[in-house]
Formats: C-alpha cells, structure tokens, sequence
C-alpha cells in the first residue's frame, strides 16, 4: 500500500490506472492515425488532444463502475463483463463531451479506437491480476498476541480479496492475555520474534495486545525487529490502511493524538468550500429536471408536501435542519419519537422507496450545502435523539462532529444503510477515518464510488 495525500492507495490499483490511460492514450493516437491513413508523425494537437479525452473520461468510467475495487477473481468472463458497461458510459460521456466542446473528436477512429481501449484494457488487467496473484508480491505478517484483537486481525486478511494480498502466519501468544484463536494459528516459541519472522519469511509484525503496560510485552524484540528491516506496526495502524477504519476497539488515544492527520487548515478549509459550492452548484443545475419531477412525484401519491426538513446535529453540535424529498408518510412518527428506519419499512410511500433507492431524497440537500451547513463529502449528519444515545454508549462517537457533515461520505459507499447501534459503531469506524485522513483526493474517490452507489442502488432503505 502507498499514501497519496494521507489517504492509503493500493501499489497494484494505482499501476494498473497508469498502465490503463497509458494503453487507451496509444489505442486512441493508433486508431485515428489508421482511419485517416496517416503516420502519427503527421499527427497534430487535437489528434492528441482527443486521444488525452478519450483515455480520462474511460477511465473516469470505469472508475465510476467500480472496476478498480477489486472484489473477486478476475478472469476473461468476468472483466469482458465490467469492461463493456463502462465502454458505453464512456461513449455516453464522450458523446456528450463532443456536443460541448467540437474540437474534441473522438470519432474520426471510428469503432477502431474502441475496439483498440477494449483489447487493451482486457489485456493489461489479465496481466496485472495474474502477477498480482504472485507469491512473490504477497505480504506475509506475524500477529504478537493472540487475544480477540488477534483474531479480527485474522478474519480482516481472510475476507480481504482486494488488490493487496496478505497473509497471516500465525500468532505469537503473549502470556496474561486471554487466547481467542485456534491453537492451530499459534506459532511455537522461539529465540526472538526476528529469528521467527525470519524462519517464516514474514516482511511485518503486527502488535494486536491491547495492554501493553504487562510486563511479558515484548518491547525490545520489537525493537530489535525494527532494527533488523522487519516492520512492525500496530493493530490500529494495520487497520487503517487494510480497511480505511479506525478501530474503536483497538484505538489508544494516543494514536488519536499523535498519529497525525487531522488537517483543519486554512487552505484546507477554503478548497473544501470552493469544491463544495462548485459540486452542489453543478449537480443542482445538472439534476433541476429529475428534483422537479420528483417533486410532482411526491405531491400526486398523497397530497401532502414536497419536502420535509429535520433536524440534524451539524459541526461542533450545531443543530441544523436538513432538506430532503419526504419518503415516508405525514404521521410516520405520531407520538414525536424519533425511531431508526428498516428494512422495507411500512412508513416508506411507494414513491419514497425509489427516490430512496437511487437516493434522489438527498438532492434538496444542495441548498444545505450551499448554506454552509454542510459539505459534499463528509461524515452523514444523524438526529440529536440518536447522537445523544451513541454518544453515551460509543466511545469518541462526537470526533466526527469535528467537521461539517456531507451528503455523501466514506461509511455511505463502504457500508450498509445503518439502523442500530452496532451499524453506528462501523458507520463511525469509516468516518473516523475521513476526519483523520481527510483530503480533495478522497473527496474526489468518494465521489466516484457515490456514482457507483448511485447506479446500482446500494445501501438505500
């Protein structure tokens, strides 16, 4: 893994995207100079030009589609199938981008420069995910401690199928912590944690023992492993960057405090206003045809009214009143207490269950943004009812009050819609992590994800 801009990126995701606009930029300059019978030499700016466009709003697409979230086993099949979906979007886009800018012309290639990316593209990634199946490119690690801590850290590398394979060894027990993995994992004692990890290859040692102070840690093995090119980090740090989360249950508020992030700058602030007033400026003009549909949606089924405003709690705890298209019925809470949303909930009316869905309930939250009262991106506002319960059973759940809140964020296209307690606990793992790391680099990635999440109706209620 590699950090742009604070935020961690997988070494084989970010190969495989230079390697992509690499191969769509030589596809694109080859197709056109074939269709007018003429060698590239003799090419000239808008050749390339339109080959630059062709590549970015490709990728651009099938960044939208989710193709570098790598979820399963790649073969022929399966990415002839991701790849041709994110080809017509990008048709679409070029088509539209062509309209508005003339000297932009994909076309004169023909077919040929489709054909040409496609081939490409299925090429590179056969290649990239065949070598990154390589043992040789495979992270092998050593847990030290063996308590619950130790065995999250094990499920984590289990379930993990993304780009960045790693493996777990075994476990290290610590004596005076409670073993909750099978003795299977455990590795047998031996001279010093270095001769261990050098005895079974492993490159990183992560330290899963939530008390540190017990006489039996480890301390100078640890030391010594860091000075014999062995590196070691924390469960925290290891979650971090395999799960952009913070784990709560593995959180020391040190690490908070001196683990760096938290940028609350000036520049900072001021480029997140001028991208927040820019997006919702856009998406508003963009989406007036779909808002005053929904709108007259909304107020056929039952009469009632169009929008409804509720209070949320903002930056800092400022309370604030959020907009959105109603979805549910007038007396959806008869008695004014507030109650979490279900699965297919009997409040949601049959307009609301698709506005929901493809989240077209969050487009009047534009206005909120352009107010001030919250950003594009950034940890999703919850009601003062819950906030005032999860703040006395979560631990550091008012961190997430340290920035303004988003329509979209991190948790809302990494996580499920949350409806409980325990959702709100790994809602708030995601969003602790946006507040440390936060970036317009990551503001940019979310966004692409929220395109993602939008298409295929993902996490609505």
């Amino acid at each position: 893994m590699i950090r742009i801009f604070s935020h961690y990126v997988s070494k084989t995701a970010f190969i495989l995207l230079l390697l992509e606009v690499l191969i769509l930029l030589v596809a694109a300059s080859m197709a056109s100079a074939l269709w007018q019978a003429e060698p590239l030499q003799g090419a000239g700016p808008d050749l390339y030009l339109s080959s630059l466009a062709f590549a970015l709003v490709i990728v651009f697409s099938m960044s939208a589609l989710g193709m570098y979230q790598h979820r399963s086993r790649e073969d022929i099949r399966n990415s002839l199938l991701r790849i041709m979906p994110s080809f017509a979007l990008g048709f679409g886009l070029l088509s539209l981008l062509f309209y508005l800018v003339p000297t932009i012309d994909f076309a004169r290639g023909g077919s040929l420069i489709f054909l040409f990316g496609g081939v490409g593209v299925l090429l590179t990634r056969l290649v990239v995910f065949t070598s990154a199946e390589s043992a040789m490119l495979e992270s092998r690690l050593i847990l030290v401690g063996a308590g619950a801590l130790a065995r999250e850290c094990i499920e984590l590398a289990a379930s993990k199928i993304g780009y960045h394979k790693f493996t777990v060894v075994g476990c290290v027990d610590v004596p005076g912590e409670e073993c909750c993995v099978p003795s299977s994992a455990l590795l047998p004692g031996g001279p010093s944690l270095l001769v261990l990890a050098r005895r079974y290859d492993a490159r990183e040692i992560v330290v899963s023992v939530n008390d540190r102070r017990n006489g039996a840690f480890p301390a100078r093995q640890l030391l010594e492993c860091a000075l014999g090119g062995v590196r070691v980090v924390d469960a925290a740090t290891f979650f971090e960057r395999e799960a952009c989360q913070i784990r709560i249950d593995s959180l020391q508020p040190s690490y908070l405090v001196y683990g760096g992030g938290f940028d609350q700058s000036f520049v900072r602030a001021a480029s997140k206003r001028v991208f927040d007033l820019v997006a919702s400026a856009a998406i508003c003009v963009a989406a007036l045809p779909v808002m005053l549909l929904t709108a007259l949606w909304v107020h056929r089924e039952d009469g009632g009214p169009v929008f409804y405003q509720q209070e949320r709690v903002g930056k800092d705890g400022k309370i604030f009143k959020v907009l959105k298209f109603r979805s549910m019925r007038h007396d959806a809470e008869k008695d004014g207490t507030p109650i979490w949303a279900a699965t297919d909930d009997p409040r949601v009316t049959r307009v609301g269950h698709w506005i929901r869905k493809l989240r077209i309930d969050e487009l009047p939250q534009m206005l909120n943004v352009l107010r001030g009262e919250m950003s594009f991106v950034g940890p999703r506002p919850e009601r003062a009812f819950f906030v005032e319960q999860l703040k006395a059973q979560v631990p550091y759940y008012d961190v997430r009050h340290s920035i303004k809140p988003g329509v979209t964020g991190l948790a809302q296209v990494r996580y499920q819609y949350g409806a409980s307690v325990d959702d709100a606990v790994q809602k708030l793992q995601y969003d602790m992590y946006y507040v440390k790391n936060n970036s317009l680099f990551l503001d940019l990635l979310i966004l692409l994800d929220t395109v993602q999440v939008v298409l295929f109706g993902k996490g609505g209620r």
